[in-house]
Formats: C-alpha cells, sequence, structure tokens
C-alpha cells in the first residue's frame, strides 16, 4: 500500500513539474507580452578571412550573381575584370554559375575614372550576348578603386568596342542597373 501511495505522490507532482519547466523555458527565450522591441543595429564588424574583395558577376538561370574573390589591397577595375575573364571556379560551377563570355584568353582593359570605368573590349559589342555584356558591366561598376565614391548603379562604364582608338571614336556609356543588368544611359546624363 505504501508503494502504491508513493507512485501516486510522485505522478501528481510531474504534471506541474511539467507545467513549470515550460513556463521558466518560455520566460528564459526573451518573448514578451508587450510585442516585439528594438534590439538595436544589426551585427557588424570584419569579413572573416579579412582583406579587400572584388565582385565578378556570373550567370545563374535567375540572371547575374556577384561573386566576391579575394583580391590584393589596391585593387580596382582591373583586376575584378581579370577576376571574371578566369571564369568561375570549380566550387561556383557545382553551385550553378556559369559565364556568358567567348572562350579562351580575351584582354579586356579596364581603366578607372571619377565615377567612372572605361572599357576596352576586344569584341564588337553586337556580336556579345546580353548577358556577357551585363556581366561585364556590372562587374567593372562594382569594383573597387573607383574615385567618386558612387555605389555601382550609379558608376558610368563607357564601353569602348574593338577596333576604336581608346583617343578617339565614341564609347557606349551604360551602367549596371538594380537588377544587374546592363542598361544604356541617355546622353546626358553620361555627359555628368
Amino acid at each position: 500500500m505504501r508503494v502504491r501511495r508513493t507512485a501516486r505522490l510522485r505522478a501528481g507532482w510531474q504534471a506541474p513539474a511539467a507545467v513549470l519547466a515550460a513556463v521558466l523555458a518560455l520566460a528564459g527565450c526573451g518573448v514578451t507580452d508587450a510585442g516585439p522591441a528594438a534590439a538595436g543595429a544589426p551585427a557588424g564588424g570584419a569579413r572573416t578571412g579579412g582583406g579587400p574583395v572584388v565582385r565578378a558577376y556570373f550567370l545563374t538561370a535567375n540572371g547575374t550573381w556577384p561573386v566576391a574573390r579575394p583580391a590584393p589591397p589596391g585593387s580596382g577595375p582591373q583586376t575584378a575584370l581579370n577576376a571574371l575573364l578566369a571564369g568561375p571556379t570549380r566550387a561556383e560551377r557545382a553551385r550553378g554559375l556559369v559565364t556568358a563570355l567567348p572562350a579562351g584568353p580575351h584582354e579586356v582593359r579596364a581603366q578607372a575614372a571619377p565615377g567612372a570605368v572605361d572599357l576596352y573590349l576586344p569584341w564588337v559589342v553586337a556580336e556579345l550576348p546580353q548577358t556577357a555584356v551585363s556581366q561585364l558591366v556590372c562587374t567593372a561598376a562594382a569594383a573597387p578603386g573607383i574615385p567618386g565614391h558612387k555605389r555601382p548603379v550609379d558608376v558610368v562604364v563607357r564601353i569602348h568596342e574593338s577596333g576604336l582608338s581608346p583617343r578617339g571614336g565614341s564609347a557606349w556609356p551604360v551602367r549596371c542597373d538594380e537588377t544587374g543588368a546592363a542598361a544604356p544611359m541617355e546622353a546626358d546624363r553620361a555627359a555628368r
């Protein structure tokens, strides 16, 4: 009889103990009945791995996608374009990233100017897929080292096609829009 009574007493305490444990767990999670409260600024700090990066724009099924690559200090548009021309790494290809740029060794020259980048291409733009032009333009616009500290969508990229002299001929002014696509600029805005 004594064993049954002890078992009933223990069973009687298990339910309230479980409720108490649940209440303590909920109280410890920081959720109050007053609703959400500001917790301060987002977490910040240095990137793990440290050092400067360049962003090369590759293609996915959904459009262009920037990939950060480590770069030496003082890197600029030329370093970013060289990373793009090297193509996606094996790991990036495994994630589905590809390039629309023509295969083979090609030299694209990039020169930074205040709020702009001049790209000297070995191709005629009309012969490139639109996605390849977007890769070039967005990689150049997002490059570090462009004087003027503009956002990538505000950087003017002036494309000089194959066969046009760097000193002569007219350049095609474009920008990288918010979707990661090359967008032609109006003549008056390009002159600024």
